[in-house]
């Protein structure tokens, strides 16, 4: 299959749409055609590896993965994904539950496909492969867990100062000496900015060979819709339903998975997109005018984004909001809304939900009642609590236990060191952290 740019360019083939992440126009990749299924198709295929052996297997055709592709799935899908249906007081709603990865959160199973794919292609290269990622939370830490001391792998991670919780902060900056861990002094719009900056620099992008594992690389939608075809085919089974979903997002990135997931035929209703209060996707469907702007600070950390870069691919897949707004909801929930869904979701369910799960509850709850009890609903869970306990536990009044995997993060020593969100800053760090030496334990600036 071939991938084109959303800006027009040339197409590629996969495993150059992969290493390149962004094309060299500056769009992003996507499939020249999303296939078509019918849900007979997945006879006989329930688990995710299953699922994902049909529907992956027309995006890798021409490529040089395309006999590992099973393999591929098999190290990317190696925990749990259940679907657990909710003591609602009325209709049928279930929670998703995508944070029992290595970094306990949604990320996990991109990144770790993106890396599976990644280091079979650089394997035998001579020059290392370097990992640009930018993360308003828990993208970095997935990326860097999966790519951590894998050879011929770089990954520099960029965060924004004070605007992660402790615990992610932590998990973004424990890793080997082939991970890269710089606070930004600025907002995620910054780190993203510097990012797409190096890329467009052709002297520094030859040198360090750069790739994208942020929402911007295909690599990271493809797996994702995996389990959203899961969740739905596991439902429409058992109830000859199609069930809806409601996806927090901030970048976009997960919600494009499920949107490509119901575009191939899948069995998937109305799909409601739950944003934190900022509010650039519902006002470009209230507006009908595409306006970024800088991203505002919220307890949703992960989801504390401007100006999310796949509305570029969404805009291409669907059109512009007059037709968005026809095919999808959406929902912008601010913090005493997230706050007071903790307190409810505690009461009802009888567990803690992140803040970032928090607005899609959220969403559900404040459906009108023909919505909310008329329709099936899969609410998508995005993290572990545990990842936010000073925002969660004195909500819920109880201690969130932490999960073996956060647990292990967090026993590691943590090292970072913070940059103005400047270029030639952003060069500087990388000269001297991948050709002088790894930083030392605390790093500079670091913890």
């Amino acid at each position: 299959m071939r991938y084109e740019s959303t800006r027009g360019g040339a197409g590629v083939g996969l495993d150059e749409a992969l290493v390149r992440g962004i094309a060299m126009d500056g769009g992003l990749f996507v499939p020249a055609r999303l296939p078509q299924f019918k849900i007979d198709d997945f006879e006989g295929a329930d688990s995710p590896v299953d699922v994902a052996s049909v529907m992956l297997r027309p995006f890798f055709s021409g490529s040089a993965l395309e006999n590992s592709l099973r393999n591929i799935l098999e190290e990317t899908f190696d925990f749990p994904i259940p679907t657990t249906p909710l003591p609602a007081r009325s209709g049928s709603v279930s929670l998703l539950e995508l944070y029992h990865g290595p970094t306990a959160a949604f990320k996990d199973v991109g990144a770790g496909f993106l890396a599976a794919c990644l280091s079979r292609l650089e394997g035998d290269s001579a020059a290392p492969l370097t990992i640009l990622v930018a993360t308003s939370g828990d993208t970095g830490g997935a990326v860097a867990a999966a790519f951590d001391s894998r050879p011929g792998m770089r990954v520099v991670v960029l965060f924004p100062e004070g605007r992660v919780s402790a615990r992610q902060a932590h998990q973004l900056t424990c890793w080997s000496d082939n991970v890269l861990s710089l606070c930004v002094k600025g907002t995620f719009d910054d780190c993203q900015a510097l990012v797409k900056a190096a890329f467009a620099d052709e002297g520094l992008s030859g040198r360090y060979r750069f790739s994208s594992a942020n929402s911007i690389n295909i690599g990271r939608l493809l797996p994702q819709t995996t389990y959203y075809a899961v969740a739905s085919l596991r439902h429409y089974r058992e109830s000859g339903n199609k069930p809806g979903f409601v996806v927090p997002t901030g970048n976009l990135g997960n919600a494009l998975a499920c949107i490509m997931a119901r575009e191939m035929g899948l069995p998937i209703g109305p799909i409601v997109l739950a944003t934190n209060a900022n509010r650039t996707i519902p006002e470009y469907f209230d507006t009908l005018e595409w306006l970024p702007r800088a991203s505002v600070q919220t307890l949703a950390s992960a989801m504390d984004v401007g100006d999310p870069s796949n509305m570029e691919r969404l805009r291409g897949l669907l059109g512009d909001a007059e037709i968005l707004r026809e095919r999808l909801g959406v929902v912008s929930v601010n913090d005493e809304q997230i706050k007071s869904a903790i307190v409810e979701d505690y009461a009802e369910f009888g567990f803690a939900t992140c803040p970032h799960t928090a607005t899609a509850t959220h969403a559900w709850r404040h459906f009108d009642e023909a919505t909310r009890d008329g329709q099936d609903w899969i609410l998508v869970a995005t993290a572990h609590p545990a990842k936010f306990e000073t925002i969660v536990e004195p909500l819920i009044q109880t201690v969130v236990p932490l999960p073996k995997e956060l647990e292990a993060i967090l026993s590691r020593p943590s090292r970072y060191r913070t940059i103005d969100p400047d270029l030639d800053a952003l060069e500087l760090a990388m000269n001297e952290h991948f050709r002088a030496g790894p930083l030392d334990a605390k790093g500079t600036d670091g913890h």
